[in-house]
């Protein structure tokens, strides 16, 4: 596994997109935002780099109903949960600690140890509703 301290010139240009877009993109979606700023970074570089941005968490990943997953930059370093619209993608980040004394009592039960999870609650978001 790469060393995700690292700092390459296309995990520094991934970062600085992420900096300045709101909320959740698909890889795809970011590359072709790179390409529009001539940042000269391939799909797979873009692909890669994300799930080592994700392996050190310093950004969060989220799956859609659909399968697509999606990337934004981190704004909580501890450990939290996502309430996600299906319309408009808007995502709301939540402390979870019933989720989290849930999963440490199931995995207790059934002898997991090390145990990690994520969780993120679609439904439509308020303004979606209107």
């Amino acid at each position: 596994m790469q060393n995700v301290t690292r700092n390459t010139r296309q995990r520094g240009e991934v970062l600085a997109l992420l900096r300045e877009v709101e909320g959740f993109h698909s890889a795809q979606q970011l590359h072709q935002m790179l390409l529009a700023r001539q940042a000269r970074v391939g799909l797979t570089t873009v692909y890669r780099t994300l799930q080592m941005l994700v392996e050190a968490g310093e950004v969060d990943s989220t799956r859609l109903p659909g399968g697509e997953q999606l990337f934004r930059l981190c704004s909580q370093s501890a450990h939290h949960h996502h309430l996600v619209c299906r319309q408009c993608g808007r995502t709301v980040e939540v402390a979870g600690p019933a989720v989290e004394r849930w999963a440490d009592q199931l995995a207790a039960q059934h002898g997991f140890t090390d145990v990690a999870h994520t969780l993120e609650v679609f439904g439509t978001c308020a303004e979606c509703s209107r």
